[in-house]
């Protein structure tokens, strides 16, 4: 398997993402006072799970690019579906994610894994 351009393309706009999530809660939450810097916590804390499944997407979806991985852009795209699920705010928002996540299985299918095709050649 070569470098794929599709999941240098996914890790890209899942950094991108992610920096942006990160910026945007760390800015809520450190710019309010008082009422609203709770709530900002609590908003926080609510988008949590969402944001470490988009780490560890972005994680894999780089480890599987570096290595030229099969299983990287198909756990990639597992977190990202995740992620989605978990919390699918906005459409802006989500297209990043789902557009990562949509690369990263197409990588995953157009890939065959030559281990496996000798296995049921065999």
């Amino acid at each position: 398997m070569k470098k794929s351009k599709l999941l240098l393309a996914a890790g890209i706009i899942g950094t991108l993402y992610l920096i942006y999530l990160i910026s945007y809660f760390t800015n809520a939450v450190s710019s309010t006072d008082g009422a609203e810097a709770i709530g900002a916590g609590i908003a926080t804390a609510l988008v949590m799970p969402h944001m470490v499944c988009v780490i560890i997407a972005v994680i894999f979806n780089w480890l599987g690019w570096a290595f030229k991985a099969r299983w990287g852009a198909l756990v990639a795209g597992i977190m990202y579906a995740v992620s989605i699920g978990i919390f699918s705010f906005g459409i802006l928002r989500l297209s990043g994610v789902l557009l990562a996540m949509i690369f990263c299985f197409v990588v995953f299918a157009k890939n065959e894994n030559t281990s496996e095709k000798n296995i049921i050649e065999s």
